[in-house]
């Protein structure tokens, strides 16, 4: 009996073939697959080590990788091979997998580091998997968060809400630990005077060539920061450590109208603006002054 992580094991019963007990394999103990298994029983949520006899049989969840050219969920007619269904990691495994490769660490390190299998960690950042509270809470504190973000819990709160440090000290960033936090995108907040007095607004940025690019709208609020100074902010809350930092830009913003440089920048752009539309005007800020601060917590 072979299986993979993330298959589930289902035990009938021997005198009517109704399924007794099912569980999803999260461990296995052989390279080649074979018993015994770390099961999560989905009755009680525990897990156990099983060598299944034999009213038990693995129920094989899609592992394969699409082949080249194949669409997600498309079923070839007439062939008989199995509809391959779209994989979606869910949210918590997006939220562990970002996490961890904010913090540089590859799989093997967090698995290491949380006390769960390599194998099993994949599995969550990849699949729609159902962690137990104690991977959860193993997770969390190995990634200096909580099990509630990892959930997804506080989403619509502002960041911040964890308790100051103790005994915090707030320093200043050089030009060059501000470019280090900027990196070369993200989300960062645009400030800009109009008729009705300053507005802030949230954009995807990206760093090219040392410059804060966005892309906008003609006419919006963000395009009216062309031709006028501007001020530009992009901050991180590490509520866990009750740390966090915020970089300050001052300088001067230009709309891009060459063809070739839009084309670069929407070559270059890692990701579409979040808000979505269409937003084919570039705003280029050019820094004239690069401040920041942190807190730190000794």
């Amino acid at each position: 009996m072979r299986a993979h992580i993330g298959d589930q094991l289902v035990v009938e019963s021997p005198a009517t073939g109704a399924t007794r007990r099912d569980g999803e394999i999260i461990g296995i103990h052989h390279d080649d697959g074979t018993p015994p298994y770390d099961v999560r029983w989905s009755d009680t949520n525990d897990v156990t080590l099983v060598f299944p006899g034999p009213d038990a049989h693995i129920h094989h969840i899609e592992h394969a990788p699409e082949p080249e050219g194949e669409h997600p969920g498309a079923e070839p007619p007439g062939n008989g091979r199995p509809t391959r269904r779209p994989l979606d990691p869910g949210d918590i495994g997006r939220r562990v997998a970002h996490e961890r490769r904010r913090q540089r660490l590859t799989r093997a390190e967090l698995a290491g580091r949380a006390g769960i299998s390599a194998p099993y960690l994949a599995y969550v950042e990849e699949r729609p998997a159902n962690p137990d509270l104690a991977t959860l809470t193993a997770l969390a504190g190995t990634l200096g968060t909580t099990v509630a973000r990892l959930r997804g819990g506080g989403a619509d709160l502002p960041p911040g809400e964890g308790p100051a440090a103790r005994h915090p000290e707030l320093r200043e960033l050089d030009p060059d630990q501000c470019r280090e936090r900027l990196g070369t995108h993200g989300v960062g907040r645009i400030a800009v005077a109009t008729p009705d007095g300053l507005a802030v607004l949230p954009v995807n940025y990206e760093v090219i060539d040392g410059a804060i690019a966005f892309r906008t709208a003609p006419g919006t609020v963000p395009a009216a920061a062309a031709d006028s100074d501007v001020a530009f902010e992009v901050d991180h809350v590490d509520e866990a450590m009750s740390q966090g930092w915020s970089v300050l830009v001052h300088g001067r913003a230009r709309s891009v109208t060459e063809p070739d440089t839009v084309r670069r920048l929407s070559e270059q752009a890692h990701s579409e603006p979040w808000a979505g539309g269409e937003r084919p005007l570039w705003i280029l800020v050019e820094p004239r002054q690069l401040t920041g601060r942190r807190i730190d917590t000794g």
